[in-house]
């Protein structure tokens, strides 16, 4: 991963849960208005509802890392 994608992981491990979940709920809103056909939008919010599935449970250390890779590859 490049120096982005580092910050953007310290940036995830630093936010608590309540902002983790407020920038994913914004993301899905943000989301939620392209247009239905849209193959990006469609994938985006599978992306997003597996994160804010992952934040709402228990998480093993590899979904941690999970969790952490697809913030990361989301570049909000």
């Amino acid at each position: 991963m490049g120096s982005r994608a580092n910050r953007v992981g310290e940036r995830w491990n630093q936010m608590g849960y309540e902002e983790k979940s407020s920038v994913i709920q914004e993301e899905i809103k943000r989301v939620s208005k392209f247009p239905s056909n849209s193959v990006y939008a469609v994938h985006r919010l599978k992306v997003l509802n597996k994160i804010n599935d992952l934040l709402s449970v228990q998480r093993t250390l590899s979904q941690e890392k999970e969790l952490e890779l697809l913030f990361t590859q989301l570049s909000l």
